[in-house]
């Protein structure tokens, strides 16, 4: 199983926002791709943000992101070391504190769930970091220290995006610190095609048409990919894997460090009954209260001995389809019964349709709206924090039994895992071809500018075609960072 080790997350604050934004600047810049995470005031209403019209589901969204705040933004800075073992990246991870200066709606079931995760909203008033929403009130808004001067930075650096189940954080990302959501789906992502041009990429849909996990909600697929990564590693065979190192922050930095501790990837008990709804989807409506296992690591050692099963049979029927012998095959383990069928996929038999899992309105985007995963409701260079690096196989001890604890829910942490989750998906990726300046491609050429659409069979593609144009605001706003017209 895989080894544990301790994820330092930086706490960003209005009292220490100034100190740390040299450190965080330098980190976007020097990255080799950023990821990022929010947690949200809410959602408004849920059965719209599932309209089967996606144009409608996008005039949903851009109410939701209007009216809405982001509560906090987490930043995941993953940095390729040339000089290293393949595959090993330098992460630096801030979690960022808001507080939005113009009125906005919070729903109480987001308070309910963010309390119920550690979220202090005591702190986010009395320290969080002020901005404003929606176009921009002056040149300023582009300089001095801010957050949206911050976002800013993030443009100019040209580093691909990443995210999980993105569709809401971009267009909240797009409204809080950029300017007012165009109106029409096609304007929006003809926009994102020019602020990214590096790409946005979707760990939600590398998960399902990439790597074709049994469940994709953000715990699930990160635990997936950190044991299949140590596989890899252990195994005899030269197959590329990830390193991580992290900086070790001295001196007054220290002080801003939060230990995030990733537990070795052992299931508690292999034979406790796991929650069908939470294996599914990352959630359960019961919560705390729900009496079967919410363990993720049980959930992937009971997907995985299921898949293996069913190799072993359908070996076991070539050879006796070959050989023509009736052999009574009675004993042969099948699917897990607390297992739901359509969401088991076996890259063997191509991919099955996993969109039967979200005809409940109750299942809405299944890292937006409830318990399990990343609930929206919910460097190098660093110049404050000396350079030396800790691994990975850094030991600890301790597992939460907590239900509410099984996923870490800091949007600094969840960006992590989503970094983490892209990371390991470019270990798969052949370094055969090169990109148009000449260099090794290294990102997945399959997932470039695809986002995960919940309930859909097809992603949402980040395109500017010929018969959009971009906002008017866009290009205002393109001119200020870019200093010259679009």
């Amino acid at each position: 199983m895989t080894s544990s080790f301790v994820v330092p997350v930086i706490d960003v604050q209005n009292s220490n926002f100034k100190e740390l934004w040299p450190a965080m600047v330098v980190a976007i810049k020097t990255s080799s791709f950023v990821a990022v995470d929010t947690e949200l005031s809410g959602l408004g209403n849920r059965t719209s943000l599932l309209a089967e019209s996606i144009e409608d589901r996008y005039k949903s969204i851009c109410h939701a992101a209007r009216s809405r705040s982001i509560l906090s933004l987490g930043i995941a800075c993953y940095k390729m070391l040339s000089n290293e073992a393949a595959d090993t990246y330098l992460v630096q991870v801030y979690n960022l504190t808001l507080l939005c200066s113009e009125e906005y709606i919070i729903e109480p079931q987001s308070v309910q769930f963010l309390v119920q995760h550690g979220f202090d909203f005591n702190k986010q008033y009395a320290g969080g970091i002020p901005y404003h929403k929606g176009n921009d009130k002056g040149g300023s808004d582009n300089q001095g220290v801010h957050i949206r001067a911050l976002f800013t930075e993030l443009l100019r650096a040209r580093k691909p995006l990443v995210l999980h189940n993105g569709l809401i954080d971009i267009a909240f990302l797009y409204q809080n610190f950029y300017a007012h959501l165009p109106d029409r789906l096609a304007t929006f992502t003809a926009d994102l095609s020019e602020m990214f041009p590096a790409g946005i990429f979707d760990t939600k849909y590398v998960t399902e048409f990439d790597l074709r996990f049994s469940a994709s909600y953000l715990e699930y697929a990160y635990k997936k990919c950190k044991l299949d990564n140590s596989r890899n590693e252990a195994s005899v065979e030269t197959g590329r894997h990830v390193y991580l190192e992290f900086c070790q922050y001295a001196g007054a930095m220290s002080r801003y460090v939060d230990h995030r501790i990733c537990p070795a990837g052992a299931p508690n008990s292999v034979n406790t009954e796991i929650c069908q709804s939470f294996s599914a989807f990352g959630w359960c409506s019961k919560g705390t209260k729900c009496r079967l296992s919410h363990d993720t690591d049980l959930i992937i050692f009971q997907d995985d001995k299921s898949k293996d099963d069913k190799r072993k049979k359908r070996k076991r029927q070539k050879k006796k389809k070959k050989e023509e012998i009736v052999d009574d095959d009675s004993n042969l383990d099948g699917a897990p019964q607390n297992k739901m069928p359509y969401l088991e996929l076996n890259p063997e038999e191509g991919h099955q349709d996993v969109t039967a899992g979200f005809l409940e309105i109750t299942n809405l985007m299944d890292s937006n709206t409830h318990e399990g995963e990343n609930v929206k409701t919910n460097s190098e260079g660093n110049e404050l924090g000396e350079h030396n690096t800790e691994s990975t196989n850094t030991e600890v001890t301790g597992k939460s039994e907590n239900k509410a604890e099984s996923g870490t829910h800091r949007a600094g942490f969840d960006a992590f895992m989503t970094g983490y989750i892209f990371a390991y998906s470019c270990t798969l990726v052949k370094k055969e071809e090169v990109n148009a300046s000449g260099e090794e491609q290294i990102w997945p050429p399959t997932s470039f500018n695809k986002v995960y659409l919940s309930g859909k069979s097809t992603p949402l593609n980040i395109v500017k075609s010929t018969f959009s144009k971009s906002s008017k605001a866009h290009m205002q706003k393109m001119e200020m960072v870019w200093g010259k017209k679009k």
